[in-house]
């Protein structure tokens, strides 16, 4: 008779147990981003909903960003270093192929030992982490798993592309995923549409800015970020309602049980016309750190959820409906109970 593999099991519920974020201190207003791409305050405005963002310095990196980030979602759970066993990064901006940035991170933050990886899907690498995160204590595999969003945008983005650079900014977000007497992490819907993977895109792949720079030397131009933003706003407009109610639905929830929405903050339109579709309550508050912070991709619902406690428009124990996509083109949504925070 074959030998039998003894199976682990975990938690029966998770839920986001703390939370932690880090803005970068340079506050740049639309007026700074303007001039480069020939527009102005209104029409970044009118756009996008987009007031001011942050950029990070030098100083400030994809690094010591997230562990900013973490230790805040530490403190504001309780949870010790060394309960932490798993660690997951969501970024599209550690700027290196290999390592990735999260053994480096766990490492500083004195979590030596603990399972370290990146996460690579677009905006929505934080809704996909969350889910790692809760299945893995499910399973048994981690007790805790620290799960943080990060991004260096500015790294990435040309100042002079009219489509991307009053968009990016920077920051980081970081939550403690762990067991919990109720749950606390709805079933996740996530899935992607590689018809549109064009969107949101890297304008050249490495091999061809090798090429380019054998041919041209020192007149290569360097792989910058590219969004076909009017290819976006109408998938995301026409193709997110169902993932919403599914991911409601699959909570055994409805529309008017949530407390707040807090969606990838993509583009302030967009987010209006999700929350008109979905047709939410009045008491439902509606993440809009978009003004303020602009969009940093996968560190931007960690922040707009710390925007909305911070504010007192919700509180630790609301019920909020997450939803993100992004590159890929990716998507993911779940409903959480809201953390504590620091």
């Amino acid at each position: 008779m074959a030998a039998r593999i003894t199976q682990t099991t975990g938690a029966e519920h998770t839920a986001i147990l703390g939370l932690g974020v880090y803005r970068p201190a340079r506050v740049v207003t639309n007026d700074e981003v303007a001039g480069p791409i020939n527009s102005s305050d209104e029409w970044i405005r009118t756009r996008s909903g987009i007031k001011t963002r942050r950029f990070a310095d030098d100083s400030e990196t994809i690094q010591s960003m997230s562990v900013a980030a973490a230790r805040g979602a530490l403190e504001s759970s309780s949870i010790a270093v060394d309960q932490v066993d798993c660690v997951i990064v969501a970024t599209s901006t550690h700027l290196l192929l290999t390592p990735a940035a999260a053994p480096r991170i766990a490492t500083e933050l004195g979590m030596n030992g603990a399972a370290a990886f990146d996460v690579s899907a677009g905006c929505a690498g934080f809704c996909h982490s969350i889910a790692l995160a809760s299945d893995l204590v499910r399973a048994g595999t981690a007790g805790h798993v620290l799960v943080i969003g990060v991004e260096k945008l500015t790294n990435t983005v040309n100042p002079t592309d009219r489509s991307t650079a009053f968009l990016f900014a920077d920051g980081a977000g970081a939550v403690i995923v762990g067991p919990s007497d109720e749950p606390g992490i709805g079933p996740t819907v996530w899935g992607s549409d590689g018809t549109q993977h064009h969107a949101i895109r890297q304008d050249k792949d490495w091999m061809e800015f090798f090429a380019e720079i054998d041919e041209k030397g020192l007149d290569a131009v360097r792989p910058y970020m590219a969004m076909e933003g009017t290819a976006v706003f109408r998938w995301a407009a026409h193709s997110l309602e169902k993932v919403c109610r599914d991911a409601i639905d699959r909570a055994g929830l409805s529309p008017d049980d949530l407390d707040a929405m807090i969606p990838h903050q993509a583009n302030g339109r967009i987010i209006e016309i999700m929350a008109r579709v979905l047709k939410l309550p009045e008491h439902c508050a509606l993440a809009n750190d978009i003004e303020e912070a602009g969009n940093t991709s996968a560190a931007s619902i960690p922040l707009a959820m710390e925007a909305l406690l911070r504010k007192g428009e919700s509180k630790p124990g609301d019920t909020a409906l997450l939803i993100a996509f992004g590159a890929g083109l990716s998507y993911a949504a779940q409903v959480v109970t809201l953390p504590n925070w620091k």
